[in-house]
């Protein structure tokens, strides 16, 4: 499985240019799926991202890729794109110039320069299904104290009760029923979740837990 020090996705980015699937017009990571025209992502695209687009407010991706979610996203005030890897950071940057899209390299699980209750929404896909449990819990610590306490944290997780996760190369052994204990003891109540769109994997929405309030 892949660690903190893996480059997983530094591989599959040069296996792309490698292949030619990335151009000036093409965004990296379309091949996987597009969110305009896949029935499941345009799903998540609906329910766990567009509500939430507000441009008063900042949000912030976990591991942007090229940017086939991100550019949903460049309608708030500041989108903050975080990876441990320069060359996707770069990646990003080569297809969108923007000055409110602020790219930040961190070390794994933290948010270097992110102030602290300072983040009003939160997403990340194709990132956390490769990332161990512990991984995912040292991740959710770091959120919890640098999202306002109304923002919505959206991420899709690896789910290995299906068949399809069991085939992806590099996905983690997780699950609904562990990603929620995660989520639960790091501080958070879920909102929503969808377990059964994507045949890969699960997507939850969550936030900081009040005092006294229950995982739901």
């Amino acid at each position: 499985m892949p660690s903190l020090t893996s480059k997983i996705h530094v591989k599959m980015l040069a296996s792309a240019h490698r292949r030619g699937t990335t151009s000036e017009q093409k965004i990296y990571g379309i091949e996987w799926g597009d969110p305009d025209k896949d029935w499941a992502l345009k799903l998540v695209r609906e329910q766990f991202l567009k509500p939430f687009i507000d441009p008063s407010q900042r949000a912030l991706e976990i591991g942007p890729g090229g940017g086939r979610w991100t550019r949903y996203l460049l309608s708030f005030r500041e989108v903050v794109v975080v990876d441990k890897h320069r060359e996707l950071l770069d990646e990003l940057q080569s297809k969108f110039h923007l000055p409110h899209l602020i790219p930040v390299l961190n070390n794994g699980t933290d948010f270097p320069g992110v102030e602290p209750d300072s983040v009003d929404f939160v997403f990340s896909f194709g990132v956390f299904v490769h990332l161990d449990p512990w991984i995912i819990e040292a991740y959710l610590k770091a959120l919890r104290t640098i999202v306002r306490p109304s923002a919505n944290v959206v991420i899709q997780y690896s789910d290995m009760r299906k068949k399809g996760a069991r085939k992806q190369s590099g996905f983690s052994d997780n699950d609904p029923e562990r990603m929620r204990k995660m989520v639960d003891t790091a501080g958070f109540t879920i909102l929503e979740e969808n377990v059964t769109a994507l045949f890969h994997s699960a997507i939850m929405r969550f936030r900081r837990k009040r005092e006294g309030e229950e995982m739901y």
